[in-house]
């Protein structure tokens, strides 16, 4: 496998809303980079970036995943990411390692939800975007006023930097190709090809007008943003070739126009110029800006510290993805930062404080290592079986530290309750979820202190009833899910008065004790508060602990219906005791469960815990 520098390979998040066409456009592209001998097809799990067993089964891409093309003297890095919003972390964070992002929108549908969520979160980033318009050739691509309504659709939301760079080429029979705005030459398709196709300089009649206009306004937008460009522009009405294609260059990768590419991956359609797109206008690994860190274990307002994407930086590399294959084991994906990697390299990892040996060093394709001998500053590997590695470490040579950190992720939106089905299940559950947890850092998995429940959390009930699935599949743990108990709570609503008192003669010394209390409620959330007003020693000092010792007690067993009792303030004010007596007797045992008789306390359930879902 050749090796590639720095400016010869491009990164791309490929993002955009569910069923839009995202992880069969990759096969699309593989195939017509002829990386692939077949076109793979989600439907029947043989596309190169769906190979879990579970998005398999149900259709969908729940993780992350890589493959590369070689294109023309470039190599092209595509991250496959998820497009329901209960995974749309996964598409954050499938946009660090890439320096553009392909938002892919469904022709028939337009832009939607999850759609916008990938747009702020690139924008967010500072990533490059390219919008794809992909499904052309659905019958109604286009519904609801063609390409003029989608493209003012565009406009509207994301401004008038959005700008086609090509015009499709449709008529009543279908979608046939693109018209490059840039060349304005005409790439014509055969359905179901190769994805490659002819190339024309003469512009269908029908469609000459539109691209002769839509030619011009991008020629006046890119104009816009340097000063020499207008005044050629204005000299000419125009801009050359090489100046528009380097003009184009500049501005996609400082976002400031955002091109819209039409397309068809199912049919394998302008495919192949949409790789030349990526090689000639998108972002070099090597044009990056430089990446912020920290010295490791430094403090949040300590300065930041920049690394610069070059080969001759000091080696850093990033794990962004951790993947647990049957047969390798752990694999980690990664992002070289600075610096070269070669294979067998040792690395120390600067977060948990070790060293890693790089055996094996590799490029993903789907589920497929393909070894290489070494990887340069930008691009992206994979190396198995690191012992401690987990995602969002930092790898590096010895003597120049650096942290970098992932994209914070969303707290868990749904909790269930979870139970092996067996002793035998028991002892697999707790490595099994482990290891999960690895993959997908989303999964919570802890015990309620309150109710004493194993819970588990994630981002939604698929994506829970995914985690169970792969429990059952992979680790062969089967699990009962149920809703949690509601860690209700017991208060008081008003002011009351107790009295408690012990005597017990059972032979010698005697037992009594007499002790005097008020109850009063607080305001929610205050918890317990104890008050010694004992005044003249009516009861010992040394006794007084005891008695708050036995009232929280009691209220740890509630009084109504057994739970917490919380919010509420004693005061213990008087009380009587026998200079021979025992009271601490009657400390521990009467005012742990007298006082509750003799109070008249109103009870009132507290709010259920907003971790807590509803059942299944």
């Amino acid at each position: 496998m050749k090796t590639y520098l720095g400016s010869e390979i491009r990164n791309v998040a490929v993002v955009g809303h569910a069923h839009s066409g995202k992880t069969t456009l990759i096969a699309a592209l593989l195939h017509a980079a002829k990386m692939t001998p077949t076109q793979g097809r989600v439907e029947d799990g043989s596309a190169v970036t769906a190979y879990d067993e579970e998005e398999v089964a149900r259709g969908i891409t729940m993780q992350n995943a890589v493959a590369f093309a070689e294109w023309q003297g470039v190599k092209i890095n595509l991250i496959d990411s998820p497009g329901f919003h209960m995974f749309s972390h996964e598409g954050r964070a499938a946009l660090f390692p890439a320096e553009s992002a392909i938002v892919v929108v469904n022709a028939q549908s337009g832009v939607e939800p999850v759609t916008e969520r990938v747009w702020r979160f690139a924008e967010e980033a500072n990533v490059p975007r390219i919008v794809l318009v992909n499904q052309m050739d659905h019958p109604k691509a286009g519904a609801g006023g063609g390409l003029s309504a989608l493209v003012d659709d565009l406009h509207e939301r994301w401004g008038r930097s959005c700008v086609p760079v090509q015009l499709p080429i449709s008529d009543a029979n279908g979608f046939h190709g693109v018209v490059d705005l840039v060349t304005m030459e005409a790439y014509t398709y055969t359905p179901g090809g190769d994805g490659r196709g002819k190339v024309s300089a003469e512009i269908p009649a029908a469609h000459a007008a539109d691209a002769k206009a839509r030619h011009e306004a991008l020629v006046e937008l890119v104009a816009e943003g340097k000063d020499e460009l207008m005044e050629e522009y204005f000299d000419k009405g125009t801009l050359t070739p090489e100046h528009l294609i380097t003009a184009l260059h500049e501005a996609i990768r400082e976002d400031r126009i955002f091109p819209v590419l039409f397309s068809s991956g199912l049919s394998n359609m302008a495919l192949d110029h949409l790789l030349d797109f990526l090689k000639v206008y998108t972002p070099a690994a090597s044009e990056r800006a430089p990446i912020a860190g920290k010295a490791p274990g430094a403090a949040a307002d300590d300065p930041v510290t920049f690394r610069k994407i070059a080969d001759g930086e000091p080696t850093a590399a990033l794990v962004f993805k951790t993947m647990s294959d049957p047969f390798a084991g752990r694999i980690s994906f990664f992002k070289v930062i600075s610096g070269i990697i070669k294979n067998d390299a040792t690395l120390e990892n600067y977060t948990r404080r070790g060293q890693e040996k790089l055996a094996h060093l590799s490029i993903m394709q789907g589920r497929k290592a393909v070894e290489v001998p070494e990887l340069h500053a930008g691009d992206i590997g994979a190396v198995a079986k690191l012992r401690d590695t987990l995602t969002g470490d930092t790898l590096g040579q010895k003597g120049a530290e650096i942290q970098i950190t992932l994209p914070a992720l969303p707290e868990p939106a749904m909790t269930y309750a979870i139970e092996p089905k067996s002793r035998a299940d028991e002892d697999k559950l707790a490595p099994a979820i482990h290891k999960l947890m690895e993959e997908d850092l989303l999964i919570r998995f802890f015990r309620d202190p309150q109710t004493n429940e194993f819970l588990i959390a994630g981002g939604g009930q698929p994506h829970i009833e995914a985690i169970v699935s792969r429990l059952k599949k992979r680790y062969h743990a089967e699990v009962t899910l149920k809703a949690p108990k509601v860690p209700y709570r017991e208060t008081i609503r008003g002011k009351a008065d107790a009295q408690g008192r012990h005597k017990k003669q059972t032979g010698g010394h005697g037992q009594f004790g007499d002790c005097k209390i008020k109850m009063e409620p607080l305001p929610r959330g205050t918890g317990f508060e104890f008050v010694n007003d004992i005044f003249g020693g009516a009861i010992p000092r040394q006794f007084v602990p005891a008695v708050e010792k036995g009232i929280v007690e009691s209220a740890a067993r509630g009084y109504l219906a057994g739970y917490p009792v919380v919010d509420f303030r004693v005061i213990v004010y008087d009380g009587s005791y026998h200079a021979t007596g025992a009271i601490t007797k009657w400390i521990r045992t009467k005012c742990r469960s007298r006082w509750r008789g003799a109070l008249r306390l109103e009870s009132a359930w507290s709010r259920p815990s907003p971790a807590c879902s509803s059942p299944l």
